[in-house]
């Protein structure tokens, strides 16, 4: 499979000043799979050790002498480790936070040696004040699921995917490929972008095979959280994964999750689901200017989880049947649709750096709510979700007239277009901008379409 961030991963496999790097992403996000292939493609020797399975081996780094470390630790695999033409890959590091601390010195010691470190629980042990972080000495890698335009790749439609990309610039789409990048839309939500349910798919298309497959991996993330327990109780952080999924779409209500635990619970519990990026937080920005997050209702929350296929089998739809599109993808009042779209959003960022999703809505007097709001470049830009092809956007125009802004984005089930609306807001403004339209397959075609078409005529 083709996976877009193990470019990065090669540009830096080449760079003469390499730093370690930390793979940071959730279990199940393909992080193994992006090491073991890019030691296959440089024609590297992978050196892989499991620290939650063997910690014990951590125990060769913990004097500074780095060589030796390398040296002694070939020996306790059976193996010779020639660091000029071989690549250790450290997975499951926060077992042994101590060994973060040895990144800055294989680093700097044995810099012909490339070492890349991994964990799906890692971010714990970087929030933890007892181990040292090597600031300045490691660089990072964000690794999210796979994309559309990633799972169009991996199921032999590639042709389709550069027609997509071209057709931001040429403003125009055919009918059928439209029909037929919307069926393939639809497939994705319920297959998502874990890898090893892509790989299994395109090899089958098999849905019990697929069903059986997301459910283990959902199984293998409750199973994490019994190495939070002594944070949290685990049956609090599942009620609060589960909720998640049920109030897609909407403000996350922690009194839903659970009336019988407090607030400061709850709370603690969705933050440790965020740290481990099982769920993302979706933050309220007041939106009156840049950086998003300067000003902001913290009490205000969305959230979405980490797959839309997880998402769809926690939802209880299963089977892949286009007839039933209306009823099956765009059901949950849309929830499923900003899934998606959020999702997505988050692959938009460089790998080195961690896409933040924020929502706007208004504090008090009249209703009005944007999904999505992006600050890319220098500007805001905000985004509206259409789980069909219509929908009302008074929110939209009030908000455009509220915040003086001239573009805005909007994702629904309609062909490309770029409109210059010109009207009034319900309570009576005038209000102009352009409106950059997309399919909702396209989210990842964003910057491009706002770089072309992001100055309003006049």
């Amino acid at each position: 499979m083709r996976r877009l961030v193990s470019e990065y991963l090669t540009d830096w496999l080449g760079q003469p000043a390499r730093k370690p790097m930390i793979l940071r992403g959730a279990r199940q996000v393909g992080k193994t799979w992006l090491v073991r292939e890019l030691a296959r493609s440089s024609g590297r020797a992978l050196v892989e050790v499991n620290l939650e399975r063997r910690p014990e081996l951590a125990d060769h780094f913990a004097g500074n002498a780095a060589r030796r470390a390398i040296a002694d630790l070939g020996i306790d695999l059976g193996v010779q480790i020639r660091p000029e033409s071989a690549l250790l890959f450290l997975d499951e590091i926060q077992a042994t936070p101590q060994m973060l601390g040895a990144l800055r010195w294989l680093g700097e010691d044995v810099p012909e040696l490339p070492v890349i470190a991994a964990g799906s629980l890692l971010d714990f042990a970087l929030r933890e004040p007892a181990f040292s972080v090597p600031v300045g000495r490691i660089t990072y890698c964000h690794v999210e699921p796979m994309s559309f335009y990633e799972f169009l790749d991996a199921c032999g439609q590639a042709g389709l995917h550069t027609v997509l990309r071209e057709s931001v610039g040429k403003g125009e789409l055919g009918s059928r490929l439209h029909a037929r990048a919307l069926e393939l839309f639809a497939e994705f939500c319920l297959v998502g972008g874990l890898p090893e349910v892509v790989a299994d798919w395109t090899e089958h298309r098999d849905d019990d095979r697929r069903l059986r497959l997301q459910r283990d991996l959902l199984a293998t993330y409750r199973d994490d959280f019994n190495k939070y327990r002594d944070r949290i109780p685990a049956d609090l952080l599942r009620r609060v994964m589960d909720s998640t999924v049920r109030q897609l779409g909407k403000r996350f209500i922690y009194s839903q999750v659970d009336a019988d635990s407090s607030h400061r619970e709850l709370k603690k519990a969705a933050e440790l689901l965020f740290l481990a990026r099982v769920c993302h937080p979706i933050e309220h920005t007041a939106a009156n200017g840049l950086p998003l997050g300067a000003e902001g209702n913290p009490r205000l929350l969305k959230s979405i989880l980490v797959d839309v296929g997880l998402a769809s089998v926690q939802l209880g739809l299963s089977r892949l049947r286009f007839r039933d599109l209306n009823e099956v993808v765009w059901s949950n009042r849309g929830g499923l649709a900003e899934q998606f779209v959020g999702q997505h959003l988050r692959c938009l960022a460089r790998p080195y750096e961690e896409r933040r999703l924020f929502f706007w809505q208004r504090a008090g007097g009249r209703p009005g709510e944007i999904d999505y709001v992006l600050q890319e470049g220098g500007r805001i830009v905000p985004i509206e979700v259409k789980a069909g092809a219509s929908g009302a956007m008074k929110s939209l125009h009030a908000f455009m007239q509220e915040k003086e802004l001239k573009l805005a984005a909007r994702f629904d089930t309609n062909p490309p277009s770029i409109q210059d609306m010109k009207l009034r807001t319900t309570t009576g403004e005038e209000v102009g901008y352009r409106l950059t339209s997309l399919p909702l397959y396209m989210v990842e075609s964003l910057p491009l379409a706002l770089l072309r078409h992001g100055t309003p005529a006049g």
